[in-house]
């Protein structure tokens, strides 16, 4: 019997797992405050999402999944509790933007599975920036790879050659195989030597390399002292009132020295200084002075308290404020080889985050001082300039013409494009990654346009979503021609309908693709692990169609689970 899931608020994402579901053939019902074009009673009920009253009438009783994909947190904890109040057993996929709060839930509660669409979607946003056609991604070996489909046309290097010169590349993973003709499943291939040809695709996952971390203390400050320029922009009144005031400490001495008093040029210095300064000084000196030299330094008095009781303020500001922030952020952009991060959304501080992980330069434009993520990034040491992206002083100041990549990120996607737009005419051959929310006209958005990418979250975490609601913990998903695969782990158990098989058997009768096993304290890959076979306490990770996960999620002779340690 096939899962009867519930879909609970069909927002852009909530109706994109809705579709998706219903298109790998489960059996779905969605619930949304307002009706929806197109869908109607019992497809879709029309009610407050958190009440008794809808959820009984979308089956909540009989349900085994119930996904929860509002965007506000505490809605959808309200949601939580009234379904596990009408049905204990059922099994939750929460969608959660706090990270704290959904971690703890899913350690107290059993049968929950809190996801973030901010954290399915940023790897994606990271990977397109890196240069990577990347239609997912899936975690391995606690790194995660950026997926993409490679399409076989005449001209591409693997054309003619055999799926088993590939199988044993350590540095990707083939994940899932459609050929042009007809049906095949990758191990089958595999073991007749089936070569590729045009018109075939194949899922492959990349492994991520990351970059040596971190410049020395000698080349930090080299590029501070080259970035002197910066300082002129944000302290130039600092220093204009610095030398105002040298000026006329530099005038009293060399008035002191001229008056015939018999003083030495250095005694004339400490005392202009002492006088104007109001730090005290040899007052003998004017004592026996004419009037005119007495009235000058009584005018130099007044004219120093002002000068320095201003420049005193001016410094404190600029310390204390967030000038000199700017200023130090400023002096610290790259020169050349980072990517520029436009808007510190939910999303921007995750790819910033995915960045440098990586162990790349990375450079923060952001319009709002008090974003609560500023002190965050700057925390990690990256630079963030106060601005408008969208105007092209600010962009030129983040030294775009050199930069690898441009992500506009902002929660406004009209402000997105027009930042997209603004880089593209500074630098018309720098990639651009646009943020835009709408799943529907994101594709169109990219083909207008023609940036590099134009991604929506909603249309990137929805098949996670969806994974998630017909089994297990997903390692990793993708869509290729429809069909929408996962990736996961599952142990193997004394009544595990895989137990004793040879991993080739069960993955040509089964259709999974084996990725590796973890077996007596050792992983196992390539033809070693074909020819595995399968015991008590192994772990098999694997990819397959996920129109056939709920089989053996739902088969009680079976476990599917996913240890976060082995993530």
């Amino acid at each position: 019997m096939k899962p009867r899931i519930i879909v609970c608020g069909l927002g852009r994402t909530g109706y994109k797992v809705f579709r998706l579901l219903r298109q790998q053939g489960a059996f779905v019902v969605g619930i949304h405050h307002k009706p929806i074009p197109g869908e109607s009673a019992p497809d879709v009920i029309v009610g407050d999402l958190h009440t008794a009253a809808t959820l009984t009438a979308a089956g909540i009783e009989q349900a085994q999944t119930l996904v929860i994909a509002s965007s506000d947190d505490a809605r959808n904890l309200a949601i939580m509790l009234q379904a596990r109040v009408l049905n204990p057993e059922i099994r939750i996929i929460n969608r959660f933007y706090n990270t704290s709060l959904a971690e703890r839930l899913d350690q107290t509660l059993p049968n929950h599975l809190s996801m973030s669409v901010v954290g399915l979607a940023a790897p994606v946003f990271t990977f397109a920036a890196l240069g990577n056609q990347a239609i997912g991604h899936i975690k391995l070996f606690q790194k995660t790879w950026p997926i993409q489909e490679e399409y076989i046309d005449e001209y591409h290097p693997w054309l003619g050659h055999k799926l088993s010169e590939l199988w044993e590349d350590r540095s990707r993973m083939l994940i899932y195989y459609l050929p042009v003709k007809g049906k095949m499943n990758l191990v089958s291939a595999l073991l007749s030597g089936q070569e590729l040809k045009v018109g075939d695709r194949i899922i492959v996952g990349i492994q991520p390399r990351v970059r040596p971390h971190r410049k020395s203390w000698v080349r930090k400050l080299l590029k501070v002292f080259t970035s002197l320029k910066q300082f002129q922009k944000h302290a130039q009144s600092v220093v204009a009132m610095a030398a105002v005031l040298l000026v006329i400490i530099l005038l009293a001495t060399l008035t002191y020295v001229s008056a015939s008093l018999n003083i030495s040029f250095v005694d004339a210095l400490y005392f202009a200084v002492g006088m104007i300064t109001g730090a005290g000084g040899n007052d003998k000196i004017v004592e026996n002075a004419p009037n005119s030299i007495k009235l000058f330094t009584v005018v130099m008095m007044l004219v120093g308290a002002a000068v320095i009781g201003i420049w005193y303020a001016m410094l404190t500001d600029f310390v204390l404020g967030n000038r000199f922030k700017q200023f130090w952020d400023a002096a610290r952009i790259p020169q050349r080889h980072h990517y520029i991060v436009c808007g510190l959304s939910g999303i921007g501080v995750r790819i910033v985050q995915e960045l440098h992980a990586s162990g790349h330069e990375v450079v923060v434009i952001e319009t709002d001082s008090n974003n609560r993520f500023v002190n965050t990034t700057r925390g990690l040491g990256i630079p963030v300039i106060q601005g408008d992206a969208s105007f092209r002083a600010i962009l030129q100041a983040s030294n775009i013409n050199n930069a690898t990549a441009v992500l506009a990120v902002t929660s406004n996607d009209a402000i997105n494009l027009e930042i997209a737009l603004k880089a593209k005419g500074l630098s018309p051959t720098i990639p651009v990654i646009v943020h835009y929310a709408d799943p529907d006209f994101a594709g169109m958005a990219q083909q207008v346009f023609d940036f590099e990418a134009v991604l929506s979250p909603a249309e990137l975490a929805a098949p996670a979503f969806a994974a998630a609601a017909l089994g297990g913990r997903i390692l990793g998903n993708g869509i290729t021609a429809d069909s929408l695969w996962v990736a996961f782990a599952t142990m193997i158990t004394q009544v595990h309908p895989f137990c004793g098989e040879l991993v080739k058997d069960v993955a040509m009768s089964a259709d999974f693709v084996p990725l590796y096993v973890e077996a007596a304290n050792q992983t196992l890959h390539g033809w070693d692990l074909l020819d595995t076979q399968l015991n008590p306490g192994d772990i098999l990770y694997l990819t397959m169609p996920a129109n056939r996960l709920y089989q053996l999620w739902r088969d009680e002779r079976s476990q599917v689970m996913v240890t976060g340690n082995r993530e």
